[in-house]
């Protein structure tokens, strides 16, 4: 094996492109087929293609590593981004602000949810 890279699909390029480019500052190349390349800042690409029958997944497609949630969280709210996209018995423990905090009852990071214009699941992750 040379390489490997991520991929997934959206129903739409135009407000991906916005979305990951604009809301989540990450840089967006056109690429071959009609596709973008989207550049992680650990330098990973991640090739995100158009599907016409498109279902968003209903798992996280992506993890985006930051050092402050509450800041990241307030940037994503200003950037027009919801990141409490679970409630009732899917709420995780989140707070009004979509964030599940670790606690004693809940050991793991800090992290928040949102969707991108495709619906598909990203988080935002406290290192």
């Amino acid at each position: 094996m040379k390489d490997a890279f991520p991929g997934f699909s959206v129903d739409d390029l135009g407000a991906a492109r916005e979305f990951y480019g604009t809301k989540l500052g990450l840089s967006v190349e056109d690429a071959p087929m009609g596709s973008l390349n989207v550049t992680l800042p650990s330098g990973q690409v991640v090739f995100i293609y158009q599907k016409d029958n498109h279902e968003p997944a209903t798992f996280t497609i992506l993890n985006l590593v930051v050092e402050d949630i509450d800041r990241a969280v307030d940037e994503l709210n200003a950037a027009g981004v919801v990141t409490k996209i679970y409630s009732g018995d899917l709420d995780f423990g989140t707070d009004e602000r979509g964030i599940s905090r670790s606690s004693e009852d809940n050991p793991g990071p800090n992290i928040a949810w949102f969707r991108d214009p495709a619906g598909n699941v990203i988080s935002v992750i406290e290192d």
